[in-house]
């Protein structure tokens, strides 16, 4: 069981499967934001649909080019034999 679950996340072969299933979970994600009741919300983008998951989205990819700059122009990042 678990060899297909990782051959499915590692292998090549499946990255088309992986990539709808991926945008499935988004798409089904979305869907169940506009279930949740809004008349507790404070502001005005809580409101939102969808918001949540646009927010969430959105801060991951801020995140990795913030890490990946501080990691290549910021000199965090070294070679491999940097200690030897």
């Amino acid at each position: 069981m678990i060899k297909r679950v990782v051959d499915f996340f590692g292998d090549e072969r499946y990255a088309s499967q992986r990539r709808r299933l991926f945008y499935l979970v988004l798409v089904l994600v979305v869907i169940a934001d506009f279930l949740v009741p809004r008349e507790h919300a404070e502001y005005l983008w809580d409101r939102l649909p969808g918001w949540s998951a646009v927010y969430g989205f959105g801060s991951c990819v801020v995140l990795i080019f913030v890490s990946k700059f501080l990691g290549h122009q910021g000199g965090i990042m070294r070679r491999e034999d940097y200690y030897d």
